[in-house]
């Protein structure tokens, strides 16, 4: 296995890359999947569905049958409260959201939709929910977030948040799921369904404002004073994403020097530079695809960007460049329980097993109970949503936490308060968050890190998912004993998909991604770059094997 950096990586993309909107959005409706091909089936993965229309994993008939599917879940489990429905900018989103609310309206769920047709990030609908929710025991919201995340141009996503206003669980997707390949194999026969007009003037579709309800609540999970008088300056890149038109809002409301380097929103995404694969995908964490916000790092005290649904960060200072996840989650974390007096002391850490070792360390030293799980956000919602977890966080820039008064912000990925909170930390240390990054890695050990990624058939992320303890035949990685080869995680018991070994100063980790037709090797040595290199070249000789059996 080798991961092919593309020789367009880091570069502006090229016109050969700009997707064909019109060709895709044609497809959207023209294109019918086959429920036969495992391919063109509805499949929810750690973000709900994905795919394009161009392959028929994406369509007008996927989308249907999934809010069909998603109104006979909340007849079945008497949700009957509003559901909140988001969009972000690719161009999928909106005419999946057309289709949707089709449904929702035919079923006569009552249906709360972006004020001014405004697009609406993944963490707006969930504070949504949260707040709607508060106090009630009965006539609970929920709600639907049209994205496919980071991902190229020509993917759509669709995903269901269940009252707990965070993302669902397998339970719940795997019946949605099951629902929607029925209904596709019936030819969508029980699918209730109304024109778009009619839809859009149904007494059951209202309008909510998503902005104002975000914007004007950050006061409680950030400390817009220290921001202000600090007179730091601010850069924010929203990626042409569902943030867009908040980022001014914020600026205005808190009068802070936040500036927005672009508010264009074009669904091509061709203001992008091209990620490591050769592909256009709007990930803040990817060094290749942060150009732009890179090259103006010298403008600002920091900086930071978002992708397109705006639940991931990413984080530039004028000493680091952008800081890798990894990096900057142990500054939060570190940050977070040491200047929020009003957590409870018992509030624990959140890590996925793939998040770097090095949060573990600063859990001991803060005195913090860590709880490790599984890749997916879905695992935090639970413990955001009680206190328990006063942070949440994943490795690919994924992170909630609570308000200041230690009560729950959002059960879903957040990607705007991670990304202001990197402003507070250096208004109120005077520090940037490298340079404390710097600090934390002294004190407790530098971690040398990397992750590699290949594409993968479907049989073949089934095999490396399956991948067990007894498959594991050495009993050394990189010259130390294995003290630990992991199928489950340790915080929870739940089955991780795939295998994470660890040795005393370094472990790897293999498994398939959840949204992608790849698979991910994820490394990180406390030694130096050659010791990481040698986990890793075990590591691939490892998942070489396991594919070799397909």
């Amino acid at each position: 296995m080798s991961t092919a950096i593309s020789p367009l990586a880091g570069k502006p993309a090229p016109k050969l890359l700009l997707v064909d909107v019109a060709k895709l959005l044609a497809a959207y409706f023209d294109l019918h999947p086959d429920p036969a091909v495992p391919a063109q089936r509805v499949a929810f993965g750690t973000s709900g569905h994905r795919g394009s229309s161009f392959t028929r994993s994406f369509n007008e008939q996927h989308v249907l049958a999934i809010t069909q599917a998603i109104c006979d879940y909340r007849h079945q489990q008497a949700i009957d409260g509003p559901l909140y429905i988001g969009i972000d900018t690719h161009a999928l989103s909106q005419p999946a959201f057309e289709s949707a609310l089709e449904v929702l309206a035919a079923n006569r769920a009552q249906t709360m939709i972006a004020k001014g047709g405004e697009f609406t990030p993944t963490p707006a609908v969930s504070h949504a929910i949260l707040a709607y929710n508060f106090g009630r025991s009965t006539g609970l919201a929920d709600g639907i977030v049209i994205t496919p995340s980071h991902n190229p141009p020509d993917d759509g996503g669709f995903k269901y948040n269940p009252s707990h206003g965070g993302p669902a669980d397998d339970s719940v997707t795997d019946w949605i799921g099951a629902r929607a390949n029925a209904l596709l194999e019936a030819k969508l026969k029980d699918v209730r369904r109304m024109p778009l007009a009619q839809a859009r003037r149904a007494a059951t579709t209202r309008e909510h404002n998503f902005l104002d309800a975000y914007v004007g609540d950050l006061t409680h999970i950030i400390d817009f004073d220290a921001i202000r008088a600090s007179g730091i300056r601010m850069g924010v890149d929203p990626l042409g994403g569902a943030g867009v038109h908040y980022w001014a809002q914020i600026a205005e409301r808190y009068k802070i020097e936040l500036s927005v380097v672009s508010e264009v929103v074009d669904a091509q995404f061709g203001f992008m530079s091209v990620d490591w694969d050769g592909k256009i995908r709007m990930d803040p964490s990817s060094p290749c695809a942060m150009q732009r916000l890179t090259a103006l790092k010298d403008r600002y005290d920091i900086a930071f960007a978002c992708d397109t649904d705006h639940d991931r960060h990413g984080i530039v200072t004028p000493v680091g460049g952008l800081l890798l996840p990894n990096q900057y989650l142990p500054v939060l974390i570190d940050y977070l329980f040491q200047h929020r007096p009003e957590w409870s002391q018992s509030a624990a850490i959140g890590k996925t097993l793939v998040s770097t070792a090095l949060i573990d360390r600063l859990a001991q030293r803060l005195g913090r109970k860590l709880l490790e799980v599984p890749v997916g956000f879905k695992w935090f919602v639970a413990g955001l949503l009680d206190g328990s977890l006063g942070f949440g966080g994943e490795e690919s820039a994924g992170a909630s936490f609570s308000r200041i008064d230690g009560t729950v912000w959002t059960t879903d990925k957040d990607g705007i308060v991670p990304a202001l909170l990197s402003a507070e930390i250096t208004a109120k240390t005077g520090h940037d968050p490298a340079t404390r990054y710097r600090e934390l890695a002294a004190e407790l050990g530098e971690p040398f890190a990397d992750r590699l990624q290949a594409p993968a058939t479907a049989e073949q992320k089934s095999l490396l998912a399956k991948l067990s303890p007894a498959q594991i035949k050495t009993s050394e990685l990189a010259g130390e004993k294995i003290d630990a080869v992991l199928d489950h995680a340790p915080g929870n018991g739940a089955a991780i998909g795939g295998i994470k070994v660890i040795a005393a100063s370094g472990w790897f980790a293999a498994r398939p991604s959840g949204t992608e037709d790849i698979y991910k090797i994820y490394a990180e040595s406390f030694r130096d770059a050659a010791h990481l290199q040698m986990i890793l070249s075990e590591a691939q000789h490892i998942v070489d094997a396991t594919l070799a059996a397909d």
